[in-house]
């Protein structure tokens, strides 16, 4: 009996031990994050936003089944952040589904996504010499309450490899989970105000851009004219928005309402300049002659700007990185080179251009920073392959008919778009003023931000040759291009306060496997994989025996 009660005492003991161990081990969490560039380590501002999620919010990624290897990857790293995201809020619910187990033939489920807008990705899958191609669709659905969001996973880039482009989706992927979480949760939504009454751009090119808008803020127009003799009141109009967009005007400003967006800038207004400096348009060309005149505009803004600390120049940028026009002929619409539309690709500098695909302009200027002590970031240049033309200039169809001589575009890249920040003198310091306000301002007493863009027509990125993309694709490029989420991601860098824009600067590195050197080297592999292990265990046989036998001489 006191055998037995010994032996329940070495059993027992034990397992009681290892169950107050995991018992208390449950109540604590700890996660370490051992990758090199900490990978599963969510930024502050995301933890923040997860923090004040009081509702549930389900997240659908459409990622699942066996998808390509690279795919793989998003896959896996898109559920183990979404873990992470769990683990700080319960209320975050997360599926990995497989769209095309929905029911029904895969073209059918296909283009029922693609009416949602959903761009598929088409990703070609190489086994040896043998080559096939596959659709996924990498989005993720986040809906709460009454609201969806639509999140795209992928980030496409021009001329990138499927592995670079999962590379910087993997690089993305926190912001952009975390941004849609933000869109569907947010409540007290800030105003922009869009800039009317200078012959601006119409509604209907800047529509998708302001419907995106919405999903952040509160926007409305505003007339700058409408209190055409009440400036003060007008002023006070404007203060209650938090950024102002002024987006291709075509009319000059009046003093009186330079006065005002001086001062709002003063008190602490945001704004984003969409600004051309030359008259030149695709419409001009509908003639007999298929030819136009560039020439110079006034928008009597160039002192305002010069003294914030830049210059927009009244030229033309000619790029041979650029998408062409169309012409219809016997045969149909054909594509002819027009290098007055420069394809941008992303310096990827700063948070604002991380990791986005080429930005489409035209008819853009060249631009000049001045030394003022405010700080300058350039977010948009041209290729190094570019010039600039003065203007005016004609310009028609058949400009570029001929073979272009490579040699004469050799000015480099060229300012297309900057970034300014710090504490701005007002462009009426020690000037007479055309109003007197109530109280003025002859410097920001807080630092602020502005940016200046030196094209109106980047707003207007669904159209192509005045026409409508259809899904947003360049027909004759195969883009998508990077246009909105630019622009968004200005708006959003001068307006949140919340610093999830900055999540768009974490570095992020992952490896893949060398397709070429994998294949090649597949059957040796697959020996040591297989043969190796075997090996060893009959070594081991082999030892163990001979030990035995000599220990026990037989």
């Amino acid at each position: 009996m006191k055998r037995i009660k010994n032996i329940a005492k070495k059993i027992l003991l034990p397992i009681l031990f290892l169950l107050a161990v995991n018992y208390l081990a449950s109540m604590f969490v700890l996660r370490i994050d051992l990758t090199k560039h900490q990978r599963y380590t969510l930024s502050e501002p995301t933890k923040a936003l997860l923090g004040h999620v009081g509702k549930p919010i389900f997240i659908d990624v459409l990622l699942g089944g066996n998808p390509p290897a690279e795919f793989k990857r998003l896959q896996t790293e898109t559920k183990q952040l979404l873990e992470e995201f769990r683990s700080l809020n319960d209320n975050i619910i997360f599926n990995i589904v497989d769209p095309m187990e929905s029911g029904g033939s895969k073209q059918q489920i296909a283009q029922s996504l693609m009416e949602l807008g959903l761009t598929p990705a088409n990703v070609t899958i190489e086994e040896g010499n043998s080559v096939s191609r596959e659709m996924i669709f990498p989005w993720a659905m986040v809906n709460s309450g009454n609201k969806t969001v639509k999140a795209s996973l992928l980030k496409n880039s021009l001329g990138a490899s499927t592995e670079s482009r999962i590379n910087n989706s993997v690089q993305q992927l926190e912001y952009t989970l975390a941004d849609a979480i933000y869109q569907v949760t947010i409540t007290d939504k800030k105003s922009i105000a869009v800039i009317k009454g200078h012959g601006e751009m119409d509604d209907k090119y800047m529509a998708d851009f302001l419907l995106s808008l919405q999903n952040y803020y509160r926007i409305a127009e505003f007339h700058m004219d409408s209190l055409k003799e009440q400036p003060q009141t007008t002023l006070k109009n404007l203060n209650r928005f938090q950024a102002a967009i002024i987006a291709k005007p075509t009319q000059g400003f009046s003093e009186n309402e330079k006065m005002i967006l001086d001062q709002y800038i003063m008190q602490g207004g945001k704004t984003l300049w969409l600004l051309d400096q030359v008259n030149a348009d695709l419409d001009s060309l509908q003639n007999d002659n298929f030819s136009s005149l560039a020439f110079p505009m006034d928008l009597k803004l160039d002192a305002m700007l010069f003294k914030y600390g830049v210059r927009i120049n009244k030229n033309l940028i000619q790029d041979l990185m650029s998408t062409p026009v169309t012409v219809a002929d016997a045969n149909g619409e054909i594509p002819i080179n027009w290098f007055y539309s420069p394809m941008v690709a992303s310096l990827n500098n700063h948070p604002i251009n991380k990791s986005l695909n080429v930005v489409k302009l035209e008819f853009t200027n060249s631009m000049d920073t001045l030394s003022n002590g405010i700080k300058k970031t350039v977010l948009l240049q041209s290729s190094a392959q570019s010039r600039t033309v003065g203007v005016p200039r004609n310009y028609s169809l058949d400009e570029f008919d001929t073979q272009p001589n490579v040699s004469q575009f050799n000015e480099g890249n060229q300012i297309l778009g900057v970034l300014l920040e710090g504490k701005f003198n007002s462009a009426y310091s020690n000037r007479v003023k055309p109003f007197t306000p109530d109280s003025i301002m002859e410097k920001s007493t807080l630092p602020n931000k502005m940016i200046v863009i030196s094209d109106g027509d980047i707003i207007n990125y669904t159209y192509a040759n005045k026409k409508p993309l259809v899904d947003g694709i360049d027909p004759w490029t195969k883009q998508l291009y990077g246009n909105r989420n630019f622009l968004l991601n200005c708006v959003n860098y001068l307006v949140q306060d919340n610093g999830l824009i900055n999540i768009r600067a974490k570095e992020i590195s992952i490896s893949f496997l060398d397709k070429q050197k994998t294949y090649e080297e597949k059957t040796w592999w697959q020996v040591l994989n297989i043969g190796l292990p075997i090996c060893l265990i009959l070594l081991f046989a082999v030892v163990f025996y001979a030990i035995k036998r000599k220990k026990y001489g037989y």
